[in-house]
């Protein structure tokens, strides 16, 4: 990655309206300097350790490494709080939040697991939070827009286009845009403009991290493979990000196929997608 451009490769980048380019240029700036800030550090591993509970454990699955016939073993981040990996990432950017004064949080989300996760960041530390969801996402995750508001969220369900994650992206976008001085976008996903998908990446890369070290404690070597779930990308960068060093291990991402990838029913845009510019980056796109 150039992290002065702010691209992966060719993909990334910044393309906003100029209105957000200062607020982009300054979050860049904050979360390059709580990188290297050992007090900033300190207390983001202490919330991981004391409230987020990590380390989260490497458990055997014996009867799935018996019937494919190698031995796997999972990565248990539905142990962590609020029940999946968005915590992780909810509580460095609420830190960094704070930092740059900033006391009102929007978030985006489709399932609700990083509603939730941005939720009860925000309630950790006295924040409003405002979070989008498509209108399609709250009929089928009830649960979770009820935990959320539970938590003291405003939870503003979007009813354009679709209804579900892509909509209400645009509609936090448009927040932010319009309250940029008082606000902090909380992405959830490895999407958006820089910095926003490296931030993912690094308050993520804690998984990996945890992972190889389990890896080697309890096989005494690093895995051949190592498999990750592919939607918003914030588990799999997670995780592969700690492997990428070495030409030995092998890093599966697993995109959802739908109706197969011949019927143009499905959710594959980096099996099947072409370049394009979304949400305010280059990624591939499903067009």
């Amino acid at each position: 990655m150039t992290p002065t451009a702010g691209r992966f490769g060719p993909y990334g980048g910044r393309y906003v309206p100029e209105t957000l380019m200062a607020a982009l240029e300054d979050l860049a700036r904050v979360h390059d300097q709580a990188l290297t800030d050992p007090v900033f550090q300190e207390e983001l591993d202490h919330l991981l350790r004391t409230y987020a509970g990590r380390p989260t454990p490497l458990s055997d699955a014996p009867r799935l490494s018996e019937r494919v016939g190698c031995r796997v073993l999972l990565k248990r981040e539905d142990l962590a709080h609020t029940g999946a990996h968005k915590i992780n990432n909810t509580l460095g950017q609420v830190l960094l939040a704070r930092r740059m004064g900033k006391r009102r949080i929007i978030a985006e989300t489709g399932a609700g697991q990083h509603g939730v996760a941005t939720a009860t960041a925000c309630a950790r530390f006295g924040l409003e939070c405002v979070v989008y969801m498509g209108e399609e996402d709250m009929a089928r995750q009830r649960l979770n827009v009820y935990r959320m508001r539970l938590l003291g969220a405003d939870v503003v369900p979007v009813g354009s286009g679709t209804r579900t994650l892509k909509d209400a992206t645009n509609e936090a976008l448009r927040d932010w845009v319009t309250n940029v001085e008082t606000t902090h976008y909380v992405i959830g996903s490895v999407v958006g403009p820089d910095p926003f998908p490296r931030m993912v990446r690094d308050f993520q890369r804690v998984i990996g991290r945890e992972a190889l070290a389990q890896a080697m404690e309890r096989a005494g070597r690093l895995p051949s493979h190592v498999v990750a779930c592919v939607g918003g990308g914030s588990n799999a960068l997670g995780i592969f990000t700690a492997f990428l060093a070495d030409p030995d291990v092998a890093l599966v991402g697993v995109e959802a196929a739908g109706e197969g990838l011949e019927t143009g029913r499905h959710a594959a845009s980096l099996g099947a997608g072409r370049p394009g510019v979304l949400h305010g980056s280059l990624s591939y796109l499903l067009q």
